[in-house]
């Protein structure tokens, strides 16, 4: 790759010359970090060893927490040596809505809406707002993002499902305990090399004016675009853009991406009939709880991965969960995340 990068009639095909120096620049950040955690790994020891020598205490607890990290670092990057799906490297869409429950509901939504922007962030990713239909009091009825980074949709995959919460209402003048659910539904950006074709009068489109908060940046025209694909019934929607012919494309590509992702998810299903293990992450079924009251718990119901952090996991720390449940989905047992190595 590196000779090809050096090839002066490289960049007579744009298109090509960016995916190679993409692909290269992928390469290299892989093989760059297996070295940086080789090397760590040497110099921790040779800490160890060293404190141990002289009697140090402070030095050698300082290598062992050091290489407590690097254990965790080496686990994630294995995890994500699996990520081999012909999408799992792409940009990401994530829908989020509200289940039925009104505020409450879309209050959590919009809690989880939060949660993975803040998490998409902490990776390094770009987050597109696309589309926001917010509450008539709070929160929000749905949203769709753009995630955008390396195996964005990879890592991501394996949230699409129901997430439901347990906590003392805020908008309960009772201070109630109340349960609220609300869907995740992930699925990849799809590029040039994956062709969809799409009939249009198989769907409809509807144009309407933006939401948002008002005020100076108000969308005063029907700029909003929203498509209907009248034989599976998937409806995506675009606001982003002040242009309806920008949201327009914009939809088109979400359809392609959402029918794309559905024949994913039927060769998954038709490959794993055997293993009912595997079909609990679709839409529609629980994959996650997250305990406010009466005790503070969040627990993967696929995994069995649990945090009793429930604000960090809701700030984004959502590493760990996302681990066991891609190793889970690759293997199809319960207990496939990796193992630490003491």
């Amino acid at each position: 790759m590196n000779n090809k990068a050096e090839d002066p009639n490289l960049w007579n095909d744009a298109s090509e010359a960016q995916k190679l120096m993409r692909e290269r620049q992928q390469l290299d950040d892989s093989i760059s970090g297996v070295r940086a955690l080789e090397q760590q790994l040497s110099d921790n020891i040779e800490l160890v060893e060293m404190g141990e020598e002289e009697g140090d205490d402070a030095i050698v607890t300082e290598a062992e927490d050091a290489l407590k990290a690097l254990r965790t670092e080496a686990n994630r990057r294995q995890v994500e040596a699996m990520l081999s799906g012909e999408a799992d490297a792409n940009d990401t869409y994530v829908e989020v809505h509200s289940g039925a429950g009104g505020t409450e509901s879309q209050d959590w939504a919009n809690m989880l809406l939060r949660m993975y922007i803040r998490w998409a962030e902490r990776q390094g990713y770009k987050v597109e707002v696309l589309e926001v239909h917010e509450g008539e009091e709070a929160g929000i009825k749905s949203a769709t993002i753009l995630v955008k980074g390396h195996n964005a949709y990879g890592w991501m995959k394996t949230e699409s499902g129901v997430h439901r919460l347990v906590r003392i209402s805020p908008y309960d003048s009772n201070a109630r305990r109340h349960t609220s659910f609300s869907s995740i539904w992930v699925y990849p950006v799809i590029d040039e090399s994956i062709n969809i074709e799409i009939n249009e009068s198989d769907c409809r489109i509807d144009t309407y004016r933006s939401s948002g908060a008002g005020g100076q940046h108000v969308n005063t025209t029907d700029s909003a675009v929203r498509i209907t694909h009248i034989p599976t019934g998937i409806v995506v929607a675009c606001q982003q853009e002040r242009s309806q012919h920008k949201n327009r494309a914009k939809a088109w590509d979400m359809l392609r991406a959402r029918l794309y992702e559905a024949e994913l998810k039927k060769r998954e299903e038709a490959a794993n009939a055997e293993a009912a293990s595997k079909t609990d992450i679709g839409w529609g079924h629980q994959i996650r709880s997250y305990v406010l009251q009466p005790y503070q718990l969040v627990k993967d119901l696929r995994t069995g991965v649990e945090s009793t952090a429930p604000d960090d996991v809701l700030n984004g720390d959502l590493n760990e969960f996302m681990e066991a449940a891609l190793a889970h989905r690759i293997s199809g047992k319960p207990d496939a995340a990796i193992a630490d190595v003491d």
